[in-house]
């Protein structure tokens, strides 16, 4: 068992090592693995985000975008602008790269600010 400073840290530590690869490798089998362990964080993120919701059910509004699709929708957004950086590096597309990356970290601040976890009583200290 790991313990929780290390557990909670997992799925940001799989979407930097992501990101990082992203960067430094150049075969196209490294970008593809790099793209699956960025992705891999983002779901277990989802994951625990998901689990550890407080509001009620009741009160969800269901939308038109998949629920999974939708979960993964400001780490897509920070993704492609890092993609974006990354293999087409004009001054047009960073300051694109750069509102998309905003945009998806204005979206991840408001869904946790929505979103007050809440462990179980056997975790809580």
């Amino acid at each position: 068992m790991l313990i929780k400073p290390v557990y909670e840290l997992l799925p940001y530590s799989y979407m930097i090592v992501g990101t990082v690869s992203l960067f430094l490798l150049e075969p196209s089998y490294a970008l593809v693995a790099s793209i699956v362990v960025y992705l891999y964080g983002a779901h277990v993120y989802n994951l625990r985000s998901k689990n550890r919701r407080t509001d009620p059910k009741r009160k969800r509004k269901p939308g038109a975008v998949p629920e999974t699709l939708y979960g993964l929708m400001p780490f897509i957004y920070v993704f492609s602008a890092l993609s974006l950086y990354r293999f087409y590096p004009r001054d047009s597309s960073t300051l694109f790269a750069l509102c998309l990356v905003t945009y998806g970290v204005y979206l991840m601040m408001r869904r946790s600010s929505y979103r007050h976890h809440k462990y179980p009583k056997s975790i809580r200290q």
